[in-house]
């Protein structure tokens, strides 16, 4: 079977670092944020649940041709 949880995973968290992202980018400068000392902890953590879920996207998309290759026998070897 050619399930992998890393593709679900970073698909969630690619979603939930968006809006997250989005969220900290329209609220910039508000109120909210005087309890963080100014810092805008959902632009923050928004950006890096995006990188996450996007490179958990990505290793789960990659073994996929990396396997195909090896049971055809296509792989090259190694010097």
């Amino acid at each position: 079977m050619g399930l992998d949880i890393r593709i679900p995973l970073g698909l969630m968290f690619l979603v939930t670092g968006g809006l997250m992202a989005l969220y900290g980018l329209f609220t910039r400068g508000s109120a909210i944020y005087e309890k963080s000392l100014d810092v805008n902890i959902n632009l923050i953590w928004g950006g890096l649940m995006l990188v996450f879920g996007l490179v958990m996207y990505i290793m789960g998309r990659r073994p996929r041709r990396l396997v195909a290759s090896r049971v055809e026998g296509t792989e090259r070897p190694l010097k």
